[in-house]
This record gives C-alpha cells, sequence and structure tokens, in this order.
C-alpha cells in the first residue's frame, strides 16, 4: 500500500464507492514497485480474502476507466496495471527486458519527451505519452 495514498478518497472524488474489493486491488497495485499483471492482482487479493477472477477484472477496467489506474501495453495480449500518474504517482518510463520479460518503473524525468515538432505536424490531440525502454535486465545480463 502506498503510504501516501488514500484510496478511499480517490475512489470518493470519482464517484465511486469504496468498496473492500476495489479497496483491496488498489492497496495491491499501489503497494507494488512494478506494474502487475491482473492475474498477479488476483492471486496476491487473494492472499488476504476472496474475490473472482471476473471481479477483479472488472475492478480494474473501471479503475482504468476512471484514471485511477494505468494500463500499460506490452504487444500482444499482455497488459500489466499500474497506479495512474497523480500527485503522489508521476508520470514515469518503463523498462522491459526482451529476455526474460520483467517490467520496471524508472525515475520521473528520466527520459525527456519532446512533442513540439510532432504537433506541428500532427492533427489530432494527444492526450496520453507512454515511454517503454526495451533491453537485458541486469540478471538476464549477468546470466551471459
Amino acid at each position: 500500500m502506498c503510504s501516501r495514498c488514500n484510496y478511499r478518497e480517490t475512489l470518493e472524488r470519482a464517484g465511486l464507492e469504496a468498496t473492500p474489493g476495489r479497496l483491496r486491488v488498489l492497496e495491491v497495485v499501489g503497494g507494488h514497485p512494478a506494474p502487475l499483471s491482473a492475474a498477479d492482482i488476483h492471486r496476491t487479493v487473494n492472499r488476504t480474502g476472496r474475490l473472482d477472477r471476473v471481479t477483479v477484472y472488472r475492478i480494474l477496467d473501471r479503475l482504468v476507466r476512471e484514471k485511477i489506474l494505468q494500463e500499460l501495453w506490452l504487444g500482444g495480449r499482455r497488459r500489466l496495471y499500474g497506479m495512474a500518474p497523480s500527485e503522489h504517482h508521476p508520470p514515469h518510463p518503463h523498462f522491459r527486458c526482451a529476455r526474460c520479460g520483467a517490467v520496471q518503473c524508472l525515475p520521473p524525468g528520466g527520459v525527456r519527451v519532446d512533442l513540439g515538432g510532432v504537433r506541428r505536424v500532427f492533427v489530432g490531440e494527444i492526450r496520453e505519452v507512454e515511454v517503454r525502454l526495451e533491453g537485458l535486465c541486469a540478471n538476464c545480463l549477468n546470466r551471459d
């Protein structure tokens, strides 16, 4: 659980009831240092209570829609979930290991993105930017 976040208030500000399931999902995601898969969230939630898989997916979908959680796409059907950017969770890039698939959060501000040139030629509205770096993690480098 993130020590700076009040999940009950976060849900109420979004107009959502602070149900035990929603609170528990937020505690799991907010308390983990890297994004988690829905299966990982489901497994962790069920260590201390019972929520069926469909309910966890519905909670995740709703929290993403309300911009409380952020869904990260890593190619194919794999999706991971982390806290959406907020006062306590600044936007930040992610690193994905091309060999083992591990995903790590990188420090905010570590990668700068200049959208000036894109905005001059792109006809549309950019609402979100996701930065993902890919390579080999320390564990995979040490195996070589």
